[in-house]
């Protein structure tokens, strides 16, 4: 499996790095990137949660009731 490597220290492009003309997006392109990014949530809520981690998240509410005891 693929990992992860944490970036290197320095490495991380801060804020001030960028002009505000370069990080600004047109009014029309952020709106559409909103429609976007809510229509592939409400896909992913529509498919519900699969009865395998539903079965895992009981067995962890178990546990912890049994912890708790």
């Amino acid at each position: 499996m693929n990992e992860r490597k944490p970036a290197k220290s320095g490495s991380k492009m801060q804020v001030s790095d960028v002009s505000p003309k370069q990080a600004a997006l047109g009014r029309q392109i952020q709106d559409r990137i909103g429609q976007q990014l809510r229509a592939m949530y409400n896909d992913v809520m529509a498919q519900g949660i699969p009865d395998r981690f539903t079965e895992l998240l009981k067995k962890l509410d178990q546990r912890d009731d049994e912890d708790k005891t």
